[in-house]
């Protein structure tokens, strides 16, 4: 079987990884000079079952309203992506009761436990590094009522597999020193000791190198413009020049996604949410430096070690449309939430040393990824895991790949690939 898959990001490599494991002919096609250049490339450099909530919790209408105009806002709606979300938008409202947020989020947990399974079988199978640390992730909080919201949500998913470790302040300090300086600010924390972080940009080149040496083709640098259907099949790709065949197709291309699939004639729940980032050396400023990831609850932020000379600071959504300017309202708000979180690490970086970048998530409207089969027989998905990219992705490429091949899931993994399904949507 030959199977091509759209994309080299998290999401397709990792579908063409098991695909190529299962005994396919696999060539991957990505418009990017190379592997993992887009929403993969900075991402939060995090693995978090811990943090699987969809953006659409019970409430984010009121709360989106609120933020209109403000650029330090969690998530910013801008006037022109509007017109775009007029079909997505209730969709993604009607979500967000509790009992469907509740419902997803007990969705992605699954995945991402499953996940983190097939991410340690990766490092024991391949000679893939990509500075994985397994130190888990805390979450700090500044006030007492987000520090019994979260508990709360944390005890609801123990119940379904999450591990959590409530803190003080004595614990906080003695999990990260590096806390100290606004110690006196924090009520408590809760450590998520399953949490993992990586580089996933280097993970996506180190898995292509694999991929290479198992016979794949990989071709960078060419965009697919548009995917043909006659009757209930694909017939080829049409990319500038030349048109592709195969026996299957996997559409992995993010945020992108719905506009191939437009063109085969799907209709994809999913919009763009604009992520940004800044990345910065440790350096002279290590002994400040966090060692473990950290995520402020109130401030809506994480900073994360990146390898041994890295740090990493995420934050914000932004519904704008297909825009991927980068804002410097929006970076010096991740500077100032830094300066917030590790004042004295901050205070040793200039402005040289902020690396900025942004990438569009593929946002789907309740807030969990589209996974296998569509109408069409050799056509399958692999798209819409929103913040949740990096911590699904093996699990997503692994039940796709099983979805190709017409087999079946392990009995022993809990996981139904109909809660993935664009069926949901029928």
């Amino acid at each position: 079987m030959h199977v091509i898959v759209i994309g080299a990001g998290l999401a397709g490599l990792t579908t063409a990884y098991y695909l190529q494991r299962d005994g396919a002919q696999v060539t991957v096609i990505d418009r990017a000079a190379g592997p993992g250049l887009e929403t993969s490339f900075a991402n939060g450099a995090l693995l978090h079952p811990s943090l699987v909530e969809p953006w659409n919790s019970p409430g984010v209408f009121w709360q989106v309203l609120r933020w209109i105009g403000r650029e330090d806002a969690p998530m910013l709606l801008r006037a022109k992506a509007i017109p775009g979300l007029l079909t997505w938008g209730p969709r993604f409202l009607r979500n967000s009761t509790p009992e469907r947020f509740a419902l997803n989020t007990q969705k992605n947990l699954r995945l991402a436990i499953y996940s983190l399974q097939l991410m340690q079988q990766i490092r024991e199978q391949t000679p893939i590094r990509y500075e994985h640390q397994a130190r888990g992730l805390i979450a700090v909080f500044r006030s007492e009522a987000m520090q019994r919201q979260m508990l709360h949500a944390a005890e609801a998913l123990a119940r379904h597999g999450l591990a959590f470790r409530p803190l003080d302040q004595a614990g906080l300090l003695s999990l990260e020193p590096a806390l100290a300086p606004i110690a006196g600010q924090l009520v408590g924390g809760i450590h998520y000791p399953t949490d993992e972080g990586g580089d996933a940009h280097l993970f996506c080149r180190e898995l292509t190198r694999v991929l290479e040496q198992g016979g794949a083709r990989l071709r960078f640098g060419l965009s697919a413009d548009s995917i043909h259907a006659q009757g209930r099949r694909i017939s080829h790709i049409q990319c500038a020049g030349e048109s592709l065949q195969a026996d299957a197709y996997v559409l992995a291309a993010g945020s992108y996604s719905p506009l191939l699939a437009r063109s085969a004639g799907l209709s994809l729940p999913i919009r763009p949410g604009k992520g940004y980032s800044i990345t910065m050396p440790r350096g002279r400023a290590a002994q400040a430096a966090p060692r473990i990831g950290i995520i402020d609850a109130d401030l809506h932020a994480v900073v994360v070690p990146v390898g041994e000379d890295r740090v990493r600071v995420a934050g914000t959504a932004e519904l704008a449309g297909y825009d991927l300017s980068i804002r410097p309202q929006r970076i010096e708000n991740l500077k100032r939430l830094l300066e917030r979180m590790f004042p004295r690490f901050a205070e040793k970086m200039t402005s040289g040393d902020f690396l900025p970048w942004t990438g569009l998530r593929p946002m789907c409207a309740d807030g969990v990824p589209i996974l296998g089969a569509t109408r069409l027989d050799n056509l399958f998905l692999n798209t819409g895991h929103g913040h949740l990219g990096w911590t699904l992705a093996a699990a997503s490429g692994r039940l796709v790949a099983d979805s190709v091949v017409r087999r079946a899931p392990s009995a022993a993994v809990a996981v139904d690939p109909a809660d993935y399904s664009l069926q949901r949507f029928a």
